[in-house]
């Protein structure tokens, strides 16, 4: 792996099947996207371990096992705790619905307890 894929797995926790296969096949869109990214979890107004809350619950509404998962590894990694996520769950349950919290809740229950 190289070392911009190392540094997006120190950021998030783990680098997504489709990074690593760009790596590989298309070097130009794996640039692209880790230029995204580092945009987007550079320091900036919110912190990264607010950022990482943010993404926990974004993920668990769109009920998308593998980006849960991914990033509260990567929000346990910066000191992020089960309480803070799970109080965050609460406001992804009211405004996405309680699908969303109770998947959510699970993957943290099982991942970060």
């Amino acid at each position: 792996m190289d070392k911009q894929l190392r540094d997006l797995e120190e950021n998030i926790g783990k680098v997504p099947m489709i990074l690593k296969k760009w790596a590989e096949e298309d070097p130009e869109m794996e640039k692209f996207v880790l230029a995204l990214d580092k945009g987007v979890w550079g320091d900036g107004a919110l912190s990264k371990q607010t950022k990482k809350i943010i993404a926990i619950c974004v993920a668990a509404a769109m009920r998308d096992r593998h980006a849960v998962r991914a990033q509260a590894a990567g929000a346990s990694a910066l000191g992020v705790n089960y309480d803070e996520v799970e109080e965050a769950l609460r406001v992804t349950f009211l405004l996405a619905g309680m699908p969303a919290y109770t998947y959510g809740r699970t993957a943290i229950d099982d991942f970060m307890k």
